[in-house]
């Protein structure tokens, strides 16, 4: 399985709309940003317990999204079926999407 970090990440390109404002934030600046949580308490002004829950809590939503529609395990499992196509018809579909 990937690094825990880089699937969090790519769960979130797939879910990211469902979370709310602060919990964007605080993941984007956490994972994206490379921020501590104790820059990002000082940084808005919060406990960095507040930025550790929060940051938990998103985190558990996103495997908890996962886990129930299964888009990124999806997507991956039709890489590997369009991986073993025939050269034409994987350029074709790659196209397509």
């Amino acid at each position: 399985m990937l690094e825990e970090g880089i699937y969090l990440n790519c769960l979130y390109d797939y879910y990211g709309e469902l979370l709310t404002e602060k919990q964007k934030l605080y993941f984007e600046e956490y994972y994206f940003n490379n921020l501590t949580l104790a820059e990002i308490s000082e940084n808005y002004e919060v406990s960095r317990n507040a930025v550790h829950k929060n940051i938990k809590e998103t985190t558990l939503k996103l495997l908890e999204y996962e886990e129930k529609l299964k888009l990124y395990e999806k997507a991956c499992n039709l890489r590997k079926i369009i991986e073993n196509l025939d050269k034409n018809i994987k350029e074709q579909i790659e196209e397509w999407i």
